[in-house]
């Protein structure tokens, strides 16, 4: 006789509550799992939003009214450059999408190579419980 238990059974049986107190607790609290769900995105996510603001370090030296004037030249720069954009290539192979179809290139071969070879061993698998 086998016996089969999930997951869930073995995780949360008795004999592993008391070791894996934390994991038993979220399943039976829902509240709980999910603040602390809130939790981790929060915290995650938090410095991020901070990221978006730029404050100068003191020991730049710069002051606002210095970086208005550096961001006011950068404006006439490009002003006077106008078919020249941003300077990212992004069609080249060095640039944004050039990188990415290359990258979904090589993945892509992968995953039809193992696509392949996974059909090769269905079709040999079947053809060997036909034979029996």
């Amino acid at each position: 006789m086998i016996l089969c238990k999930t997951f869930d059974e073995i995780l949360l049986s008795s004999n592993a509550k008391s070791k894996i107190l934390v994991l038993y607790i979220m399943k039976q609290n829902k509240i709980l799992s999910t603040t602390l769900l809130g939790f981790v995105v929060a915290s995650t996510l938090m410095p991020l939003a901070f990221a978006q603001t730029y404050y100068p370090s003191p020991s730049s030296g710069m002051t606002l009214e210095e970086q208005l004037k550096l961001a006011r030249e950068r404006i006439e720069v490009v002003r006077a450059h106008p078919g020249d954009g941003s300077g990212t290539p992004y069609l080249n192979p060095e640039g944004v999408v050039g990188a990415t179809i290359i990258c979904g290139a090589v993945f892509g071969g992968i995953f039809v190579a193992f696509v392949v070879r996974a059909k090769q061993i269905e079709k040999k698998l079947a053809a060997k419980k036909l034979l029996q």
